[in-house]
């Protein structure tokens, strides 16, 4: 994670789940992460939506140069990028991690901007498939953030960032019965084929 506003979601995000998968919605203070708000946002999981914008921080929407509130979060990328992040969004929800991708956008005179994009799950009321949290922020601020829209939003490097997390229903190995013996690691039963 290169940008300060990635590390801070992701640590707050971290710190708040504990040792479940995802904290809840409700947990997510404002102002425990006011350093990094303008970077951040809350999408809806909804597919057929586009999984629109329900908060969007103020130097999100300078980049497009528009209140996002509402809007798809898949149409502002480019085609083949909105597939994979379509099916990336699905992965974070459903396997309930993290996931960090550079990603590389146009401005205006043909210039190249580079962002990192943060996606982390968010339980609601009990389910991790409605919201997820996250940043995308620009690695250089340009000097003409807010007076012109980025477009062409693509993906670059990604990686998922893995849980950290042990249920606690989970026995920490599985039992060994009386008639078994450990070997390399496996448990061995004695008996079957003869």
């Amino acid at each position: 994670m290169k940008h300060f506003s990635t590390r801070e979601l992701f640590d707050y995000w971290n710190a708040r789940r504990g040792r479940r998968p995802a904290p809840e919605r409700g947990e997510i203070e404002p102002t425990a992460i006011r350093r990094v708000l303008a970077d951040t946002f809350i999408l809806g999981f909804d597919e057929p939506a586009a999984h629109p914008f329900r908060i969007a921080g103020t130097r999100v929407c300078a980049l497009f140069t528009r209140e996002l509130k509402g809007e798809g979060f898949l149409p502002l990328w480019e085609g083949g990028s909105r597939n994979l992040l379509r099916d990336l969004i699905a992965n974070v929800t459903d396997e309930t991690v993290g996931m960090v991708a550079g990603v590389s956008a146009a401005g205006p005179h043909e210039d190249r901007l580079d962002l990192e994009l943060l996606l982390l799950p968010l339980s609601h009321h009990g389910r991790t498939d409605t919201r997820v949290i996250g940043t995308l922020a620009p690695l250089n601020v340009p000097y003409w953030l807010g007076a012109h829209r980025l477009s062409g939003l693509t993906l670059g490097s990604l990686r998922y960032l893995g849980t950290s997390f042990v249920p606690r229903d989970l026995p920490a190995r599985a039992p060994v019965l009386p008639n078994g013996r450990i070997k390399h690691g496996l448990v061995v039963y004695d008996g079957g084929q003869a």
